[in-house]
């Protein structure tokens, strides 16, 4: 049985309805005498412990982890592609988002400021409650670090210069540089490693034993990330390092187990968003005011789906798949992770939802020819499809494996190139591939720069990692590496310069003096 922190949709969900970084100042007077105010919440242990579920509440909906924001972090990348006939998808992995329409990457924008709203109020209030239980009132605190620098990373990351809002009082975010939009994001984090314990498992009080609630070890791994997306690769290395030495990760034995709903929160999850079928009700939860009808489960898994099984807006592509046959496992057997990512025809045979690949996609050479996604979807035999929109995965958001790969990133980047291979071979050894120490031995730093990246690729496809790599390599500004990518993905054919980032919504500019759109829109 799965022990979750569901508690999510309650009576603090009425004190967060702002949704962006400025809002009305008439919206903020009109209080409805039915529901709890700030004046009359946070009084109790029990008010701030619901308080920052709300913020987690933010992961759920449409503009998270539902749907958007995956989409935002896969489609730009040379692992995945879309083919969807609505617009404003087709377009993210074409670089081609319009500022007029903010579907998908403006929802985002507007639940990350959300979640920011929610934990600021978790850290302005929190404090001033005499709590009985001064641990946990810390560990409340530290995950509202953990999640308003979780939101900002991901503001900063897609948007570039963005408000960094750290009080509810103000209504009126001005818009800040990327730098100090780091800058925020680090010191979130820094704050939170602090606060919080390695894990809930010998925790008391009213969060004790609780999985999925922010730990040290996530707060780190952020940490060392926004360290390395800055090329500070010394203090990435520190932060990573202290992941490790927590000795509270390794590596699950079967790769899959980290994309389906029945070894979640596993000893891998470094942090991950939970979802379940049986919590709450059945709508989804599109944003807006919440209803306790929402449910509290993903749309991911039908909008990734294979055809007939789901809508089939995001495929692997040929690349990721061809690059998969490029090494034999020690055994001679094609890498396992080829599997566990996409459906193919495979010889010999792949089963999809109960049905076989070959004979259910006979008559359509298109289909039967084609690549889908395999990772978080519901397609182990218990579900015909997709169409009911609930899938209940969880979207393991960071994983070990990914710290472990960082790490020996940040070791060849700080001059010991030798000792990146230990830590790369942790990674291949789950899938049984050769010791790379003796089939790519003595690698220079730039031969090992271009390793990491084969070993990401085929580690993390679909999992929103790609598309931060390119970028944060630089590879963009290289006419070589950008050429490479073009014959790999005709999708970047129409990148232009700037188009890394998302358009700043149209409405944040409205409602927000002064906003400067990003370059290339």
């Amino acid at each position: 049985m799965k022990h979750k922190i569901f508690n999510y949709l309650t009576v603090f969900f009425s004190l967060s309805v702002v949704l962006t970084s400025c809002v009305n100042e008439e919206d903020l007077v009109q209080v409805d005498p039915n529901v709890a105010t700030t004046g009359s919440f946070w009084k109790t242990d029990e008010d701030a412990i619901q308080g920052i579920n709300a913020a987690y509440g933010s992961l759920l909906t449409d503009g998270t982890y539902m749907r958007s924001t995956p989409l935002l972090l896969d489609l730009k990348g040379d692992d995945s592609q879309s083919f969807s006939p609505w617009d404003a998808m087709y377009n993210v992995g074409r670089f081609n988002s319009s500022p007029s329409n903010g579907a998908i990457y403006g929802w985002a924008f507007e639940t990350y400021y959300q979640g920011i709203n929610r934990a600021n109020q978790v850290l302005e209030n929190v404090p001033n409650i005499e709590m009985t239980d001064v641990a946990l009132k810390n560990r409340i605190l530290g995950q509202a670090h953990f999640l308003r620098g979780l939101f900002l990373f991901h503001a900063v990351n897609l948007f570039k210069n963005v408000p960094i809002p750290l009080n509810t009082t103000e209504l009126i975010h001005p818009q800040k540089t990327q730098e100090e939009g780091w800058a925020q994001v680090i010191a979130d984090f820094k704050a939170a490693a602090d606060l919080l314990p390695a894990s809930y498992t010998s925790v008391t009080g009213l969060d004790g034993g609780q999985k999925g609630r922010a730990t040290k070890g996530a707060a780190l791994g952020y940490l060392g990330k926004a360290y390395l997306f800055n090329k500070d690769f010394t203090n990435a290395k520190t932060a990573f390092k202290q992941v490790i030495d927590l000795g509270v990760y390794s590596l699950v034995s079967n790769y899959r187990d980290n994309f389906t709903d029945t070894n979640e929160n596993n000893s891998e999850s470094v942090f991950e968003v939970q979802f379940s079928r049986s919590a709450g009700g059945v709508n989804l939860g599109w944003g807006g005011t919440p209803e306790a009808a929402w449910g509290k489960t993903s749309a991911r898994a039908i909008t990734y789906a294979p055809r007939a099984f789901g809508w089939t807006d995001v495929n692997p592509t040929r690349t990721l798949f061809n690059e998969f046959q490029e090494e034999k496992t020690v055994s001679n057997t094609v890498d396992p992770r080829l599997d566990a990512t996409m459906f193919y025809n495979k010889s010999g045979g792949m089963t999809l939802y109960g049905q076989d690949f070959a004979t259910f996609y006979a008559n359509n050479p298109s289909d039967l020819n084609n690549l889908f996604c395999r990772k978080y979807q519901n397609s182990d035999g218990n579900y015909a499809n997709e169409f009911d929109w609930r899938s209940g995965i969880n979207e393991r958001i960071l994983r070990y494996a990914d710290i472990l790969l960082m790490y020996a990133e940040c070791l060849n980047e700080t001059g010991d190139t030798s000792g990146a291979y230990t830590y790369i071979q942790l990674v291949r050894n789950r899938v049984g591939l050769p010791n790379l120490s003796t089939a790519k031995p003595g690698l220079t730093q730039e031969g090992m720069r271009e390793q990491i990246g084969h070993e990401r690729f085929l580690e993390f496809p679909l999992e929103g990692h790609r598309f931060d790599d390119i970028r944060r390599w630089g590879w963009l500004e290289n006419p070589t590496k950008l050429a490479w990518l073009k014959s790999r993905d005709a999708e970047f054919e129409t990148y232009k310069t700037g188009r890394d980032f998302f358009p700043i919504p149209q409405s944040e500019s409205d409602n927000n003096p002064g906003t400067i759109q990003n370059a290339g829109y």
